[in-house]
């Protein structure tokens, strides 16, 4: 019965976060050397333990969410207020705990000593730093691919990495936990952001804090494993929701202050430029030069700004396709791409890499295509339905880029997912079914230590068809089930920008409401 209670499902998702950390602090990402012994390998029989120990804290973290989520479905669920206490009983035992689910951060502290002793993070790797460095402890930690490789990061974060080696002096444990003040940092401010573009799209900020703050692929990823993507969406969501509130320049100053972390969130210029043009008022094309001409100037303004002040200068710009070079099992145009290039090897004698990187480009280039559909569906309405909601279509745009992408990682899932929850009501949109799924599937994919083992692709097909069964059996619960399908609504829901939310999670008008002019999509809330 306790199950039924959001005090109960609080209470096992906070049990389920003690045993993440309790066996992360023996089974996580661990540093090679720490001159504190606080984090030193224990054994195979305790790392054994304690990896079971992470993977059974993590199973009843994803049952709470995924209940939790149940309740606000079945409108038995708590407030915004319940829920952001929720998400901090569930944060709280990651804050102390090593690295979990990525050795990334050891990166990021090489890079931040990097910058401090002068060198050209652009050009090197950590492998540069000495063994009398500030980061000499992190630099020996990192990954066997990252340890010669130029950071991918834009000035912003690098120099935060660098704010956080200056003041703990590079010592491992501070500095971890330095950046991992970060990462709560970054959760907050996505908190704060969903919480306001719900409000501003008419979604509930309870299921939209559910989904994208609550969600365990957050937890582990950004709260845990520190990867700065959350410090991305985080200010990409602030932006864009100061654009909604009428300040679209200072909103595009913040996205580039994103763009500046990592290079994906300029995704949300566009569609702030998008915002400006459904409001303005003339022709159409004055409406779009003006539109997006501003969010722009405006960001490379503090894009040049910053990466001279910074000192780190532009050598940013040239180091985006590092990360491709990583062969990724989660990409479909990586492994497409590796399968179409080992038969031409055979079959014709082509160049394996010649072959994968035509099918990764090509990849890429379907996603610009998506990408540009979504503008227009942004500006249009199409086949009887209304314009897209901005937000949601950078939602869509960030999935599209994610699942074509040469390079995917599980927690790549949260760059669209947050935008997403934001403006449609969770489980009434197939697209936010599919992101629930991926959610409790793609958090079984790294192991705590950081790796990617087999088994962890097995656990999370396990976890995303329980997942699948749980939906279905939902679908068919007349607790959760309605006239209007789950949670018990109408066919139209309140969706973005007051204009409804089809069956489709799309934005729709009501039946009376009579069609916008091309060109002219009606926005009730884009003041």
């Amino acid at each position: 019965m306790w199950m039924r209670s959001a005090a109960g499902v609080r209470r096992l998702g906070t049990a389920g976060a003690l045993a993440v950390a309790a066996g992360g602090t023996v089974a996580g990402a661990l540093p090679v050397r720490e001159p504190w012994g606080l984090w030193g390998a224990q054994g195979p029989a305790a790392t054994t333990a304690g990896a079971f120990l992470a993977y059974a804290g993590l199973t009843l973290l994803v049952l709470a969410w995924w209940t939790y989520g149940r309740l606000l479905a079945g409108g038995r669920g708590p407030g915004v207020r319940y829920t952001l206490g929720t998400l901090g009983w569930w944060a709280a035992p990651l804050l102390l705990a090593p690295p979990l689910h990525s050795a990334d951060v050891y990166s990021y502290i090489a890079q931040g000593a990097m910058v401090l002793e002068g060198h050209d993070v652009y050009a090197q790797g950590p492998s540069v730093l000495g063994p009398d460095s500030s980061g000499a402890d992190a630099a020996a930690s990192v990954g066997g691919h990252w340890t010669d490789t130029p950071a991918p990061y834009g000035p912003v974060f690098l120099l935060l990495a660098k704010a956080v080696v200056w003041g703990t002096g590079g010592t491992l444990v501070p500095a971890v936990l330095g950046m991992r003040l970060l990462a709560v940092a970054a959760l907050v401010l996505v908190a704060w952001a969903v919480r306001g573009l719900a409000a501003e799209c008419g979604a509930d900020p309870s299921r939209a804090l559910w989904l994208a703050a609550l969600n365990p692929l957050l937890l582990l990823h950004v709260v845990g494993g520190m990867h700065n993507d959350g410090l991305m969406i985080g200010l990409m969501l602030t932006g864009v929701l100061l654009a909604l509130r009428g300040r679209p320049l200072t909103g595009s100053a913040v996205v580039a202050l994103a763009v500046m972390v990592k290079s994906p969130a300029v995704l949300a210029l566009l569609f702030i430029g998008l915002i400006a043009v459904r409001r303005g008022e003339g022709p159409l094309a004055r409406r779009l030069v003006k539109g997006l001409t501003g969010p722009a100037l405006v960001a490379a303004a503090v894009v040049a700004a910053a990466s001279l002040l910074g000192g780190t200068g532009f050598g940013w710009l040239r180091t985006q396709g590092v990360a491709g070079t990583i062969h990724t099992p989660l990409s479909i145009t990586s492994d497409l791409g590796q399968g179409v290039g080992l038969a031409a090897r055979a079959l014709a004698g082509a160049e394996l890499d010649a072959v994968k990187g035509a099918v990764q480009t090509t990849g890429l280039a379907a996603a610009l295509a998506v990408i540009a559909f979504l503008v227009f569906r942004t500006l249009y309405p199409w086949r009887g339905r209304r314009a897209l909601d901005p937000v949601y279509g950078l939602g869509l745009a960030l999935l599209a880029l994610v699942a074509l992408s040469p390079m995917v990682q599980p927690w790549y899932l949260l760059w669209g997912t947050a935008a997403v929850a934001a403006t449609v009501p969770v489980r009434e949109s197939p697209v936010v079914r599919v992101l629930m799924v991926l959610s409790a599937g793609l958090v079984y994919e790294t192991a705590p230590s950081g790796h990617t083992p087999p088994y962890g692709f097995v656990l999370g097909a396990l976890a995303c068809a329980v997942a699948v069964a749980a939906l279905r059996r939902d679908a068919a619960s007349p607790v959760l089930t309605g006239p209007g399908g789950p949670g018990g609504r109408g066919g139209v829901q309140p969706g973005g920008f007051g204009l409804g939310v089809t069956a489709d999670g799309s934005p729709a008008s009501p039946a009376s409401a009579a069609p916008p002019a091309p060109g002219r999509p009606r926005a009730s809330r884009l003041r």
